[in-house]
């Protein structure tokens, strides 16, 4: 049985203090850890956090980075030092916290989708190497690691396939630098869903694992036997994350383009795709 968590952007945005509220109510459902979605690690006690676990018997692997449009290694000088101040402060706060790796399109941010000429992608890719290498020496150091995201074509211009974020690590060159793939991106970005898990092979730690319309993963057209299978494949020691969103976390639906109701509630997707996933 695979490690399976829950991210906290379903049912909160900005996370405070007051979020680890839901830590309780996760291990209830029988999740075996939260993922951390975290916009402003400055405003967060990271000791709480560390104590709400424990007491919620509850594990913490990854903290998924929010990268707004102040925070881009592949923007103006500004939006680079941002992104950079806020990508060591989640790996300072995941340090106290116990959790092992920083998670996201750390590379650029989300909503950045334009027409970019190849010239101006290979000087952009120049850029953000040189950050993330920095980033990943910095996670190295702290015995953490950091995982490249792809995402969707209207979400990013800069890494939509496995294929390109195994190129972007492989140009950093750090052990420290793996892979995170997501069903609801590969839905729409790759051809065959298995073959992109294969090629990331054992660089591959964790699948956020939702349906093809960030619904209920199991209630949508996707193949996930082939999924089963891809992963058994590669002798997968990542984790499974129910990633998805809704409308009544406003901040957060509005970035991910949420408008209507996927499935009835947040704990549905939450409850049934938990109760899917432990099946396949």
């Amino acid at each position: 049985m695979y490690t399976i968590g829950i991210n906290t952007f379903l049912f909160t945005s900005p996370f405070t203090n007051e979020s680890v509220k839901w830590f309780s109510k996760f291990a209830e459902w029988g999740f075996d850890t939260v993922e951390i979605g975290l916009e402003e690690p400055w405003n967060v006690d990271p000791q709480l956090v560390k104590k709400a676990l424990t007491d919620a018997n509850l594990g913490c692997k990854t903290v998924c980075a929010a990268m707004g449009p102040d925070r881009d290694f592949r923007g103006d000088e500004e939006q680079q030092q941002t992104a950079m101040t806020y990508l060591k402060a989640l790996l300072d706060f995941m340090e106290i916290i116990g959790a092992e790796m920083l998670v996201g399109p750390l590379y650029s941010s989300v909503g950045r989708a334009e027409a970019t000429p190849k010239e101006v992608y290979k000087e952009q890719e120049k850029t953000v190497v040189g950050h993330l290498k920095e980033l990943a020496a910095y996670a190295a150091g702290k015995g953490l690691k950091i995982a490249l995201e792809p995402l969707n074509r209207f979400e990013t211009d800069f890494i939509n396939t496995a294929d390109q974020a195994i190129h972007l690590a492989d140009l950093v060159g750090n052990d420290a630098v793996r892979l995170h793939l997501d069903t609801f991106h590969m839905n729409i970005e790759e051809k065959f869903q298995a073959e992109a898990i294969r090629k990331a092979g054992s660089r591959l730690e964790l699948l956020h694992s939702c349906g093809c319309d960030r619904g209920i993963p199991g209630n949508d057209h996707i193949d996930w036997a082939s999924i089963r299978q891809a992963l058994k494949d590669i002798d997968f020691k990542g984790q499974l994350v129910i990633e998805s969103f809704t409308p009544e976390v406003k901040a957060i639906a509005k970035a991910a383009a949420i408008w209507r109701d996927i499935e009835p509630s947040g704990e549905d997707i939450a409850v049934k795709g938990l109760a899917f996933l432990k099946t396949v």
